[in-house]
Order: C-alpha cells, then structure tokens, then sequence
C-alpha cells in the first residue's frame, strides 16, 4: 500500500527534467494521440485501436487507484509543459508486504532522450522509500529492447517467461517476465531522496 501522501492529486514527483502527476481528464486526448501509434502498442498489452473511451476509462481507475493507495499512476510530463502528458509509469497491484508490478510507457518522439530511464530511475526510488514492498515486478515482449535496457539498468533481473494477449497483434505475446528486490535496485535511494510535492 501506498501512503496517504500520494492519495491526494496535488502530489507530484520532480526529475531533472519532468514532473511525475496525477493523470486527469485532460491527459486523454494525448493518450489517444500517442497510443494510436502501433510502434508502441505492438510490444504492450495496451488496447488497440486506442480510442477516446479507453483513455477516459484507464484515467478514471488510475485516479481511483491512486486514492485508495493501492497502486500510483503517474503521467509524466516535461517542466516547460506541465500540462501535456508524454507517458505514463505505474505501480500496480500493490501488497502491504509484497510485490507491485510496474508498467511505462513513452509518446515515441520522445524516445531516445533518457527521459524513460529518468523517471523510472526516480519512480521505483520512490516505491521502496514510501512503501514497504520488497519485490517490483516488470513483464515486457521479448522483442522490447529497449525497455528491457531500462529495466536491467535499475538492476531488474529476469525471473521467468509467460504469454499474454496484445490486441495490437491479435495473438499472445512472449513476454519476459524481470524482478526486482528491495535492497538491489541500482538508483540513488539512501544517497538521494527524490523531491516530494504535496501542496
């Protein structure tokens, strides 16, 4: 479970180059722009084709996620632009002594310019510092190269494979099943706190 700082959404977490927020309504039509592109949803479990309904449906149960605290979905967007969403990083059927599973995505013309590795680097500092979950757990297609660089730089491990339906392919997807533990994570936790803002 998350804590109740993170229930509220004036709560947002800075990087070098972007604010990590609550989703709103407002995020959906750059949703629907962004996840239109088969580029990103072939390698996702994302719906395709990506319509306006879906967007307002996954801000709805992000928002209520987030409230309850048992999971935290944040939109990431630049500091020059805080208002537009490029992507999304989440936390996802957290435990009080367990495991979460964490999810991103990136708008692709913004890919290439670390800003993924940024947030995530400074979103799963954030997990094991406010929360008490020993294990985040993190499934990408096989043939997603770069998320999996993302992930084995934060020192994710792979664990296991398994199949999962991808709309965008019409068929199950391996899918490479990676891991994470408290204690092993190579980001600046205990050297660096990342900046809370709840007001």
């Amino acid at each position: 479970m998350f804590p109740e700082i993170t229930h509220d959404d004036v709560f947002r977490l800075e990087t070098e180059r972007m604010w990590l927020r609550w989703p709103c309504a407002g995020d959906a039509d750059a949703f629907v722009s962004s996840l239109s592109n088969p580029d990103l949803t072939l390698k996702t479990t994302i719906p395709h084709p990506y319509q306006s309904k879906h967007a307002e449906d996954f801000i709805s149960s992000a928002r209520n996620h987030n409230a309850c605290g048992d999971g935290l979905f944040l939109a990431l967007s630049l500091k020059g632009a805080p208002n537009d969403a490029i992507g999304m990083i989440s936390a996802s059927g957290a435990s009080i002594r367990g495991t979460t599973r964490l999810g991103f995505w990136l708008t692709k013309s913004f890919w290439g310019q670390g800003l993924m590795s940024e947030a995530a680097n400074a979103f799963v500092d954030l997990i094991f510092k406010i929360s008490s979950l020993d294990h985040i757990e993190s499934c990408v297609s096989s043939d997603n190269h770069p998320s999996m660089r993302i992930l084995i730089k934060l020192g994710f491990v792979q664990s296991g494979e398994t199949e999962i339906y991808t709309a965008a392919r019409d068929t199950k997807m391996n899918m490479v099943v990676t891991r994470l533990k408290r204690g092993s994570a190579h980001t600046v936790f205990g050297a660096r706190r990342p900046k809370l803002i709840s007001t």
